[in-house]
């Protein structure tokens, strides 16, 4: 470990190296604020799994748990951070790579001596691509060959076989049957894809130890994590918190809702609506969160005024998704279509849409994907129909919605 002097407990841990003027930080800069990265390779899985650290890609899984699996593939693997953000409403990644590349950077480092990889692919949006070409050119570790890849900005590109198919020449769309990218995937070799928030958590893990990254956050989900706030909010951007933080004070940190708010959503296209009367109980940890239906997930929250249907958003939000599903299976080619135009149709004067049809095709698309995404739609829909039931009755009735506007 470096000599350098461990940061705050708190936050700003990842962000704590963003320049005033905005501009990614240098390697100097970096080095200057975090030190060399100097880990024992031997025993780096290991410090991991102490830490307790989940991917910050939305799924959650262990860190640790996910590169032991490809090192005891065994022989050479790659390492491929996943930046692909193709969420509309999500900045979290972008903000780590537009402002503090570097850590992201030795997070990959970290990964790829963990499990032997000596390449390592930065896939990124093609806007940052410029940004992260430069901060590769100016590293002199010879121990990884790093590649920045500007990948299509689309929904479905950042899921991990999508990922893997596109760096092998193929389309970014999921892939379906085994073997796993952890037992054979870019060039044929185990490889680990980790979220570039992820990676930057790394860094900072090897550099400081796991008790330190502990020391935020709660004993199920340790350490900070990035969200993204939009909406109605004073200040709508990237906030760092620790995991298990009270979304009131997170609002008030973003300079606090504009007017009344009726709901938030949480979780990203992928998540749940909880509604407004909860704001004093909700507490920014999946554990917390569970009781709503909700997770951090994408850890982006928007928050929805009260002049506005969320009706009207959720049907807004599930057309998008129907259009940026892979196309390759029934559940979202027919099932997320058929959903998007039943609640389209009951923003509609003339109406032909049952409110029992289309809970019968929620129950229908439910697990049937061949990926998460139809999975991601419908719980968006179904908490729309419970948060907004009575605007939903209100549609059905002919009436207008509780909403100031429409």
């Amino acid at each position: 470990m470096n000599a350098m002097p461990r940061p705050e407990s708190v936050t700003p841990r990842l962000l704590a190296g963003v320049r005033r003027d905005r501009q990614p930080a240098s390697f100097a800069d970096h080095r200057l604020r975090h030190g060399v990265l100097d880990i024992d390779t031997r025993s780096i899985i290991d410090v991991i799994e102490r830490s307790g650290l989940r991917g910050r890609g939305g799924a959650g899984f262990p860190t640790a748990q996910k590169m032991r699996a490809v090192r005891e593939v065994g022989g050479r693997a790659v390492v491929v951070a996943n930046g692909a953000e193709g969420e509309p409403i999500a900045a979290k990644d972008k903000t780590l790579l537009a402002y503090v590349p570097h850590l992201v950077l030795d997070g990959a480092v970290v990964a790829a001596l963990a499990v032997r990889a000596r390449d390592a692919f930065i896939a990124v949006p093609a806007s940052l691509l410029a940004i992260v070409e430069r901060a590769i050119a100016e590293r002199d570790d010879a121990r990884i060959r790093f590649q920045a890849v500007a990948v299509p900005d689309t929904f479905v590109a950042g899921e991990e076989t999508a990922l893997v198919n596109f760096l092998n020449g193929g389309a970014a769309l999921p892939t379906f049957t085994p073997p796993r990218p952890f037992e054979r995937g870019v060039r044929g070799l185990p490889t680990l894809v980790q979220n570039v928030e992820t990676l930057a958590h790394l860094a900072l893990i090897a550099r400081y130890g796991p008790s330190w990254f502990r020391s935020a956050g709660t004993d199920e989900q340790p350490g900070t994590t990035l969200v993204t706030v939009s909406g109605s909010v004073g200040r709508p951007g990237v906030a760092e918190i620790p995991v298990g933080y009270p979304l009131v004070q997170l609002l008030r940190d973003v300079g606090g809702a504009r007017g009344d708010a009726s709901a938030f959503l949480i979780g990203g296209y992928f998540g749940t609506w909880v509604d407004a009367d909860a704001l004093d109980d909700v507490v920014l940890a999946d554990a917390e969160l569970a009781r709503y239906g909700a997770s951090l997930g994408a850890r982006a929250i928007v928050v929805l005024p009260r002049e506005a249907c969320g009706v009207r958003e959720t049907a807004r939000i599930t057309r998008y998704l129907a259009g940026e599903s892979a196309g390759q299976c029934g559940p979202c080619v027919h099932g997320l279509h058929a959903v998007a135009s039943d609640l389209e149709q009951l923003m509609l004067p003339h109406r032909s849409v049952d409110g029992r049809r289309l809970e019968r095709r929620l129950e229908l698309i439910a697990g049937r994907g061949a990926c998460r995404h139809p999975d991601g739609a419908i719980r968006l829909v179904a908490s729309c129909l419970r948060v907004f039931a009575s605007d939903v009755e209100r549609h059905l009735d002919g009436r207008r919605c509780a909403a100031k506007r429409q």
